[in-house]
């Protein structure tokens, strides 16, 4: 059985104030137990021996765990890898392409959350939402929750104009530093060990986009890093967990071999469909005894449950974060 986890950041509140926190898995003590927890009681495995046991249909350690971190932030480099490799823990690093580099782009997430946490506005209306009440912090958090919800729900290029019209309306200051590794940060990170997977270029969630940005995304995802890392091996992660059975499809035509969600669960190697391996997404709330709790082996049962019942609720919408 294989367990994957997920993470996004690994940073302390407010160290970045324009980043939106809810992406913050852990704070760097927090972190650090995890993985100390990890590596006195368990496997962790890379994603090449992962590979390497399906193509050779040999088991893994029965104590298997793969670490995965999507987004590529700025803080996986400055604060989660040096702990990982103090703990002698690979990982697996899935990157937005369109990224790197580009310290003007940033994730619409972290600009809605800049634009209605540090506006003076007090409301404004979203059509068809109607009013967004920002008077106290509890309303501009749940404001922020109710127009990300809608943003997941339309078509991409219609949300991203939204996006946009919002952050223009409310006004947006811009950050000191980019958000994303860089390229040469990145290339840094995979002489180092980490192994670097495609996550699109510009994490569009895909069942929102037509079939040909579908496989731009995804293709182009893979030839950037290619060209920028060099070999990379034939893995994806979908943004936001977004996928069907047409995305899938397209993958295994783009000639990748394993694929990660957000649906909850672990992974029987030998009988789970390897483009849509499930993980755990540990968050703020992930306490050390809940850590310790989602990894053992009972935690299965209670995610094959949960499994089923997020399987259901995907052939109606995608609400994941991101």
């Amino acid at each position: 059985m294989l367990r994957v986890l997920t993470y996004h950041r690994v940073a302390d509140m407010g160290n970045t104030p324009w980043l939106n926190p809810r992406l913050i898995s852990a704070t760097p003590a927090v972190f650090d137990r995890q993985m100390r927890h990890l590596a006195d009681h368990y496997d962790v495995v890379s994603m090449e021996e992962v590979l390497d046991a399906v193509k050779k249909r040999v088991p893994l350690p029965r104590r298997a765990v793969l670490l995965t971190f999507d987004d590529a932030y700025c803080d996986f480099g400055e604060v989660a890898w040096p702990i990982l490799k103090r703990h002698r823990l690979p990982a697996t690093l899935f990157v937005p392409t369109a990224y790197p580099d580009q310290p003007e782009r940033r994730f619409w997430w972290d600009r809605l959350y800049q634009a209605v946490a540090y506006t003076s506005r007090t409301e404004f209306r979203v059509a068809p939402l109607g009013s967004i009440h920002l008077g106290t912090p509890e309303q501009r958090r749940t404001g922020l929750r109710k127009i990300q919800d809608y943003v997941k729900a339309i078509p991409y290029t219609k949300a991203m104009v939204l996006i946009d019209r919002i952050c223009a309306e409310l006004g947006q200051g811009t950050p000191d530093r980019a958000s994303v590794l860089g390229w040469d940060q990145l290339r840094q990170l995979a002489k180092e060990g980490v192994t670097l997977g495609a996550h699109t270029r510009t994490h569009p969630v895909l069942n929102q986009v037509s079939p040909e940005q579908i496989r731009e995304e995804i293709r182009g995802s893979q030839e950037d890093l290619r060209r920028e890392i060099g070999s990379v091996l034939p893995i994806f992660c979908y943004p936001s967990g977004s996928h069907d059975d047409l995305i899938v499809r397209i993958l295994k035509e783009e000639g990748f071999m394993m694929a990660f969600t957000t649906l909850d669960g672990q992974n029987a190697l030998g009988s789970v469909d390897l483009l849509r391996l499930c993980r755990t997404n540990i968050t703020r709330r992930t306490s050390l005894p809940i850590f310790r709790l989602r990894l053992h082996r009972l935690a299965a049962y209670l995610d094959m449950w949960r499994h089923r019942k997020q399987r259901r609720a995907q052939q109606v919408d995608y609400r994941y974060d991101s």
